[in-house]
């Protein structure tokens, strides 16, 4: 969907920020012309061109590449927002996860992809133009496997034509409901799926031919799936270059259990049994040792941080410092979906740290030459989100996806700011709506703030959140 960028496929930015692939750094560069190739990547990106070539679109804003939100559960847009009010005198991660249960019991494929819709257009008026579907939301609602496997998949997919968002969808294997529980509890039912399952379904998913859609796998936990099920799934994904995703070390209580179970932590023994490599995605990795960082840096995985999300749940903060010093890619995700705007995750990212070490600015590393703690985390997530999406290159730059952002030059919050700190005052200076267009695979899916299809997905979505909710 949306129109195309420009006959010529030549767009021309007064100011853009670009990657350097050798020190992966990024910075501002002036007078950036862009020529987007037939198949809807960057063709050319080359700065330094002082007049706009002739027939090219000027962006008449700042420009930035599209983040990747490397961690969502889409169909939890559903109830963001209506699981704030203490039921009892104790509220956490597993508390919430019973409230999670009565919305996963009753979505439809229909609903789904209505709320996903939703979902994806607000993802991209946030700044993401790719997203991670942790997808483990699978079977009938009672239970049994609908007459295609795939249907609730088919529907993610559906969703993501209808916003024009990128998606790598990542089946979930999901068999059991704890450490010591080998069956799934009732209200899981919809979740299962075995080693085998979630390979196929990747494969369909991946040979479908739908634009912007991807697979990889993903283990939902080690308290999910036995040692014996990841190893097989890890078997089967073997010399295929997708990703894998995997929830870990999210909550203290997980991390007990599993020592209690395996006599390891969640990244030690996922080290221990040498099942790391650069295909892999630690989500939320909030109570890690910094020998487990260690291991972590050295197989070459990426983390998978959700700032709002780990907060609306109490799940604690993870060692920003830690996995920045041994040089481990730093990934956002939206999670729950209580945020749905990639600057609200960087900005938490850095402000959890503050609150801890009770100091400013914990992201930036001057001694390094990277002061701006917003430049230091948005590099990180661009190169980190790329290599969770399963995509070979990201940002502004020959080969990679013809996705971008402008920037409202109008916005009172970028009134006035010096041209180098634009960013910084993009993520801590808070624009109520900072893109005005977002491009996505050398289309426009947001011109001057509207979706085109916003309207109708919005309509859509209502009725489905009123039949989700009858009583509420």
């Amino acid at each position: 969907m949306g129109e195309r960028s420009d006959p010529s496929g030549m767009l021309w930015a007064p100011r853009a920020w670009l990657v350097d692939p050798g020190t992966r750094r990024g910075g501002w560069h002036r007078h950036v012309a862009l020529r987007i190739g037939a198949d809807g990547r960057w063709a050319e990106v080359a700065p330094g061109i002082a007049e706009p070539p002739r027939g090219a679109t000027v962006l008449d804003g700042a420009v930035l590449p599209g983040l990747v939100d490397a961690h969502s559960h889409a169909f939890q847009r559903a109830f963001a927002g209506l699981a704030e009010r203490r039921e009892s005198d104790a509220d956490d991660f597993w508390s919430w996860r019973d409230r999670m249960y009565r919305v996963a019991l009753r979505v439809t494929p229909e609903q789904l992809r209505a709320v996903a819709a939703q979902l994806y257009v607000e993802l991209l008026m946030g700044g993401y133009t790719q997203v991670c579907e942790f997808h483990y939301l699978q079977r009938r609602e009672d239970g049994t496997p609908y007459d295609d496997p795939l249907a609730l998949a088919w529907a993610v997919a559906d969703a993501v034509a209808d916003a024009g968002i990128g998606a790598t969808i990542l089946p979930v294997l999901y068999e059991r409901a704890g450490f010591a529980q080998p069956a799934l509890r009732d209200v899981q039912r919809r979740f299962r799926a075995h080693a085998g399952d979630v390979w196929h379904a990747a494969r369909r998913i991946a040979a479908a031919g739908r634009p912007l859609v991807g697979a990889g796998v993903a283990v939902h936990s080690l308290r999910a799936a036995a040692p014996e099920s990841i190893a097989e799934l890890r078997g089967l994904a073997d010399g295929w270059a997708g990703p894998i995703h995997i929830h870990v070390a999210e909550q203290v209580a997980e991390v007990d259990e599993c020592v209690r179970a395996t006599g390891a932590r969640p990244i030690e023994w996922l080290a221990r049994e040498r099942l790391l490599d650069a295909r892999w995605q630690l989500v939320h990795a909030t109570h890690a040792t910094r020998d487990e960082i260690a291991s972590v840096a050295a197989s070459g995985a990426t983390v998978v941080i959700c700032p709002t999300t780990e907060g609306n749940l109490g799940d604690g903060t993870a060692d920003l410092p830690g996995w920045l010093d041994a040089g481990v890619p730093i990934a956002i995700g939206s999670d729950s979906q209580v945020g749905r705007d990639w600057r609200e995750e960087l900005r938490w990212l850095d402000y959890g740290q503050r609150l801890v070490l009770r100091r400013r600015n914990v992201a930036a590393a001057p001694s390094a030459g990277e002061p701006s703690t917003a430049a230091r985390l948005f590099e990180h997530a661009v190169r980190a989100g790329a290599l969770a999406a399963g995509e070979p290159q990201w940002g502004l730059r020959e080969g990679a996806r013809a996705d971008l952002l402008v920037a409202d030059p109008g916005d009172p919050a970028l009134a006035g700011i010096p041209a180098p700190r634009v960013l910084d005052a993009i993520v801590f200076s808070g624009p109520a709506r900072p893109w005005r267009d977002v491009m996505v695979a050398g289309r426009w899916v947001i011109r001057d703030h509207v979706h085109p299809r916003g309207e109708a997905i919005m309509a859509r979505f209502a009725e489905a959140m009123s039949a989700l909710w009858p009583d509420s």
